[in-house]
């Protein structure tokens, strides 16, 4: 069966209702039904608790308290680089931007303008540049970290999707990235103009920043710009910038000359938060 055929049924699913319907769930306080259905999701996908901050299962109220669930100091320690990897994860895809357009699997590209909710002069600084598409799958830590220091100059909610970010729908799912629903970030660092780009799925209930809280929902339909160019919300390498309440993708964009990925950075390679990722190519 071709990924295309795979993903048919996608278009057919009421990705929106389900979405919210896992947000209820994934943020009621149900005692022990939510305990047994976080038993049933760490045996299931082997979520290796003792690296949580809090190893007891019993104590979460919420799954999305469990879901977002801090790790244990130490245990991803940043390595001494430029950029270190963002997420627990794996790579989607990853390398050179041709011109303006970014490789999500053979036969399917999709533009930086696209990805960051059609604003052209946001994306012009990334012509040329880099990227990597990092997969988090159920069982990974689900916060995302600061790959470098950076000041924060805007974030976007665009409206979109909700199809699933798994591999195969990457492979069969046309733009998937630059249709689903995500939340842009700006930032200006060391290394120039970054943007890292959370993007949801189905059944992602919601995704969050550290700066503003929940983005959504609400879902208002339309894009939504909020500019922090007249403030200072500076975050160092490293720091919690924000978190998927259930599992997505991140998208990283640097500009042209910024960086060198780390030798065996490769697709499906997986990574860890904290590691090298790249070396930074300019003064």
């Amino acid at each position: 069966m071709s990924d295309r055929l795979a993903v048919l049924p996608q278009y057919l699913l009421p990705k929106q209702a389900l979405t919210l319907i896992a947000g209820r769930f994934a943020s009621a306080q149900a005692g022990r039904f939510t305990t047994s259905a976080i038993r049933r999701f760490v045996a299931q996908y082997g979520v290796d608790m003792q690296e949580a901050a809090n190893p007891d299962i019993t104590s979460y109220a919420t799954f999305n308290d469990f879901f977002t669930r801090a790790l244990r100091p130490g245990a991803r320690p940043l390595a001494q680089a430029d950029v270190v990897c963002p997420v627990d994860g794996a790579v989607s895809q990853m390398g050179p931007i041709a011109h303006d357009q970014i490789f999500q699997a053979k036969g399917h590209h999709y533009s930086t303008t696209a990805l960051l909710g059609g604003d052209a002069a946001m994306a012009a600084p990334f012509d040329d540049g880099s990227f990597a598409t990092i997969y988090l799958s159920p069982r990974d830590y689900h916060r995302i970290h600061m790959p470098c220091a950076g000041r924060l100059l805007s974030m976007v909610h665009v409206p979109g999707d909700l199809f699933s970010v798994n591999p195969l729908t990457a492979r069969g799912v046309p733009g998937l990235f630059a249709r689903n629903e995500r939340v842009v970030c700006l930032f200006d660092t060391p290394l120039g103009r970054m943007a890292l780009v959370l993007v949801g799925a189905t059944i992602v209930g919601s995704m969050a920043t550290v700066w503003h809280g929940q983005v959504n929902p609400p879902r208002p339909g339309r894009l939504v710009r909020w500019d922090y160019a007249d403030r200072e919300i500076t975050l160092g390498q490293g720091e919690e910038m924000g978190r998927f309440m259930l599992g997505s993708t991140v998208v990283l964009l640097f500009q042209r000359g910024a960086v060198q990925f780390e030798p065996g950075w490769v697709p499906l390679r997986h990574t860890r938060l904290g590691e090298a990722m790249a070396r930074r190519l300019h003064a």
